[in-house]
């Protein structure tokens, strides 16, 4: 039997509908740069905006997903990566485990410290300095 392997793409949040606009649009690019048909992206926030971290997971799970990758669209890894979401999680899968689900949720590095991610943004000040 195969686990079905889904990824949510969290950001900070906002009540501010332009600033949510451009991961709306993240995520539509990324969903139609997959060529996987099975694969599963969706978009949450940590706070401020919906759909929650907590409901994106419940949501997944509830349609069958075991497997949970967390990639935070965050620039690097602050007090909420380091505490806050790390325990928003365990005690989701708490919570999902006593409904008898077990649900393995993976938290990733921020996107943010990625090298693509620190080339892109080196390239661009140096453009604006020029």
């Amino acid at each position: 039997m195969t686990l079905k392997n889904a990824s949510i793409l969290l950001a900070h949040g906002s009540s501010d509908p332009h600033w949510l606009a451009p991961f709306d649009q993240l995520l539509q690019r990324i969903r139609d740069s997959l060529t996987n048909p099975q694969a599963r992206v969706e978009l949450a926030y940590m706070e401020l905006a919906e759909p929650s971290l907590q409901s994106q997971v419940q949501r997944l799970a509830a349609d069958g997903y075991r497997q949970i990758d967390v990639l935070p669209l965050f620039f690097a890894a602050g007090r909420h990566l380091r505490k806050d979401v790390p325990a928003m999680l365990e005690e989701l899968q708490q919570q999902l485990q006593q409904q008898g689900i077990e649900v393995s949720i993976h938290l990733h590095t921020p996107i943010g410290l990625e090298p693509e991610v620190a080339n892109a943004i080196s390239q661009v000040v140096v453009r604006q300095l020029q």
